[in-house]
């Protein structure tokens, strides 16, 4: 019995012993934190500043004299006096059409002119001496006026078989040679003049009240990515399209070096205003259709700190910085870099030395 009883205490204590070795065991792991580590992240500050108001459009630069020639009259072409790429003075003949017809009708109307020049002369006499009535007197002055009308006419015609440059500049591509039939309406060549450029856009309606002639633009073409070209608003259109509820602008480029007609170019027009906002680097932004995203850095429970993504208002970006109207306070720190590690309840570590 005593034998018994002894063995009986002998097995709780042995697994007493082995009960107290796997509590101790299970109670350090217990202890132990098997949160992941921190984030490396890098991080920098909401600051204030004040931007100048700018809208951004885009538009086509044109020439303030450029054209197509035509011909008002239908013609074979007889002589060419241009090349393409020519430049031509204002005046300066370029091309004649066929005009023998009316070279000989103008003949025959200068015949006709003398001999009613002549018949009103002497009636106009012989209506004094009374030797001849007054009604054919009147019929000589009505001839004499029918003559030097037709002769006109004709000048006229005459005049629209030569195509002439309304104005000085560069002629583009000629499309016509010697002995083709020009149809009137039909593109003989385009005339630009490259010293005064301009362009027209457009803006959305809500900025009507701001825009004004006078306002300076800075204009880039992919021409040039490195020149940014300085052009003034000449005129605000007198009323908004119903279409697009967009209001058309013109401006005048000062400096149009280089620049050609047709050329597609961004413009930023300077509303001669500022406006203090929250600003941040560009890298700190996370674009996204459900709205634009920043990571907000704040102290976690228990110390530390954590990322939290915060959705905010963007404005336009502005030498790598972008503004931010809603959502964040000047003084706030965000995530510059390592966004893509982020996640809910993320904690992280600001190392200022991470590069992208």
């Amino acid at each position: 019995m005593k034998s018994y009883a002894f063995a009986i205490i002998l097995v709780l204590v042995i697994f007493g012993t082995i009960g107290g070795f796997i509590y101790k065991r299970f109670a350090s792991f217990a202890a132990m934190d098997f949160s992941p580590p921190p984030v490396t992240i890098a991080a920098s500050n909401a600051r204030r500043e004040a931007w100048r108001q700018e809208l951004s459009a885009v538009g086509t630069i044109e020439a303030v004299r450029g054209i197509e020639l035509t011909a008002e009259t239908d013609g074979e072409i007889i002589e060419l006096h241009f090349d393409s790429g020519d430049q031509v003075k204002a005046g300066q003949l370029l091309l004649v059409l066929n005009d023998k017809v009316e070279l000989a009708s103008r003949e025959n109307q200068v015949a006709s002119l003398e001999l009613a020049q002549i018949l009103f002369n002497r009636d106009s006499k012989l209506v004094k001496q009374n030797t001849i009535s007054q009604s054919q007197y009147d019929q000589s002055r009505a001839d004499l006026r029918r003559a030097k009308a037709q002769l006109a006419e004709t000048e006229a015609r005459l005049a629209n078989k030569k195509i002439t440059a309304p104005f000085g500049g560069s002629l583009g591509i000629r499309q016509v040679d010697v002995g083709d039939y020009l149809s009137r309406g039909i593109t003989i060549t385009t005339l630009q003049d490259y010293s005064e450029l301009e362009i027209d856009f457009t803006l959305p309606e809500r900025h009507a009240p701001k825009l004004r002639p006078g306002l300076t633009i800075a204009v880039k073409v992919d021409a040039f990515p490195e020149r940014e070209f300085a052009a003034v608003v000449t005129a605000v259109d007198s009323r908004i399209d119903p279409g697009t509820r967009n209001i058309l602008l013109r401006a005048r480029i000062e400096d149009s070096s280089g620049l050609l007609p047709g050329m597609f170019a961004s413009l930023n027009v300077d509303l001669g205003e500022t406006r203090s906002v929250v600003t941040i680097p560009e890298t700190a932004m996370t674009y996204a259709l459900q709205g634009n995203t920043v990571y907000i850095i704040e102290d976690a429970e228990g110390g530390g700190l954590t990322a939290t993504a915060r959705v905010v208002e963007s404005g336009p970006v502005r030498d790598s910085r972008v503004a931010v109207y809603r959502g964040l306070e000047s003084g706030e720190r965000v995530v510059t870099v390592g966004q893509n590690k982020l996640y809910r309840g993320v904690k992280v570590l600001v190392d200022d030395g991470v590069q992208l």
